[in-house]
């Protein structure tokens, strides 16, 4: 008989530490999950899902313009926000009870309670003010958004709030230049919102490539966002009927609801982590080894709470590696190199590899594709927006160092793309491809003559 209560106990029942429990189960330890909040984490209850579902609810209005140019007449329309936000709550509490029960099946005890750390064997389930003992620890806690300190910042909302709130603003600013910031600038606009998007840099999307960044821009403008660069939010002043935003620009802006969308920070708070001497970094992010083992050696870490690629099917990957390094005498790391990534913007990019700054600071010689065009759909539709693919290819080997696309689709697109580019696929190997005619994506394999 163990010495333990259990052989892994997994704090925070996400899509990390799900993964993590049910494998490790299924090689016959005897598991625990805590949660106190949720079966899910974030990406089913109040991110990746119901953002996704908003986006579907935003594009609408699109289709119902375009569809007039395709013959259709199409009558007036409205939009009720509480039968959007009810029937994304019972999507989720549908998708809650398959992770509940899928736990269930896998023999996993679910314990809803909050967690702390005692000790590296000893975990304090709050809620039910007990202590429980475990042979391996893994911490699964996710992240939660940053708020800045500022005057006001209580009558700010974040993401988290965005998928609750009772009614529809008429007026919205959001704040931030990442991927959650322009799903949810795109979101509102779609839904009729008079949307600005207030961003303190000099481009949206941080990190992504130049072309991407400058072409989503024009897109948001084309859309009828008001999108401000270089420039934030100081204080936030409640009024009768509003809100009263001062920027750094010396202006006011007066608005209905603020949602700030600036960044994510690992959810650590409480866990006991100084306590035990687990290493952090400087956003509190637990340090950990490729293996996503802690410096405490029998406390491991995954998804989020990490911060090296933030992403729900990397956390389950990681999930996997642990179980199957500790419970299966099968040591794994997952390689967080070309990983595949959309960002759900309208319209939305689908990217994976090098940028090209990245890509002429790596490699002696680089060659640049670029194809920039109007969908077939949006002629007759009457649109002007524009979709963009590159592609980056290292010239001495040919291989393709980065693809980037944006426009309808990009994201499953890219899906098939890191399956080539996983491969080692080379310029040439597109160019043998043969186009399927007529799609936007024929464009990929056509693209003979360098653009840069």
């Amino acid at each position: 008989m163990s010495q333990y209560d259990y052989d892994l106990f997994t704090i925070g029942a996400g899509s990390g530490g799900v993964r993590a429990s049910r494998i490790a189960a299924g090689f016959g330890a005897k598991v625990a999950v805590a949660e106190e909040f949720r079966v899910g984490g974030t990406c089913v209850i109040r991110g990746c899902v119901p953002k996704k579902l908003f986006v579907y609810a935003s594009e609408f209005s699109k289709t119902f313009k375009a569809a007039k140019g395709y013959g259709w007449e199409v009558g007036e329309t409205s939009f009720d926000w509480q039968a959007l936000i009810a029937n994304k709550d019972a999507e989720i509490d549908r998708l809650e009870g398959i992770y509940g029960r899928n736990l269930g099946n896998s023999y996993v005890e679910t314990i809803y309670s909050k967690a702390i750390i005692k000790d590296k064997h000893t975990i304090h389930l709050v809620n039910e003010g007990r202590d429980v003992t475990a042979k391996y620890i893994l911490i699964a806690t996710g992240a939660t958004p940053f708020m800045p300190a500022i005057d006001g910042i209580e009558h700010a909302i974040s993401s988290n709030e965005a998928f609750d709130l009772k009614n529809l603003p008429n007026d919205i600013v959001v704040v931030g230049g990442g991927y959650i910031a322009v799903e949810f600038a795109g979101i509102f606009n779609g839904l009729g919102v008079n949307t600005h998007l207030l961003y303190r840099g000099k481009k949206i999307l941080r990190g992504f490539d130049q072309d991407l960044q400058d072409g989503l821009m024009s897109e948001l403008t084309l859309a009828g966002l008001d999108v401000q660069l270089m420039t934030d939010i100081t204080k936030i002043e409640k009024l009768d009927d509003g809100l009263l935003l001062h920027l750094t620009n010396g202006e006011t802006l007066k608005t209905d609801a603020v949602m700030y969308a600036t960044g994510r920070v690992p959810h650590v708070l409480g866990l006991g982590l100084q306590k035990l001497g687990i290493e952090q970094g400087k956003k509190g992010e637990i340090l950990v080894t490729a293996q996503s083992q802690t410096s405490v050696d029998n406390i491991y870490a995954v998804g989020d709470v990490t911060d090296r690629a933030n992403l729900t099917p990397v956390a389950i990957r990681e999930g996997n590696a642990v179980a199957e390094t500790l419970f299966n005498n099968n040591p794994m790391a997952v390689d967080h190199s070309l990983i595949p990534t959309a960002v759900f913007s309208q319209p939305e990019i689908g990217t994976i590899g090098l940028t090209e700054t990245e890509a002429r600071k790596q490699y002696e010689k680089i060659d640049v594709y670029i194809s920039n065009f109007r969908p077939m759909k949006n002629i007759l539709a009457g649109s002007d927006s524009k979709m963009l693919m590159k592609l980056i290819v290292d010239r001495n080997s040919d291989k393709m160092l980065g693809v980037h696309i944006m426009g309808p689709d990009a994201g499953e697109m890219i899906q098939l793309i890191g399956i080539t580019m996983r491969m080692g696929a080379t310029k040439a190997d597109f160019d043998a491809t043969m186009a399927v005619h007529p799609t936007a994506s024929e464009e990929m394999v056509t693209m003979k003559v360098p653009t840069r």
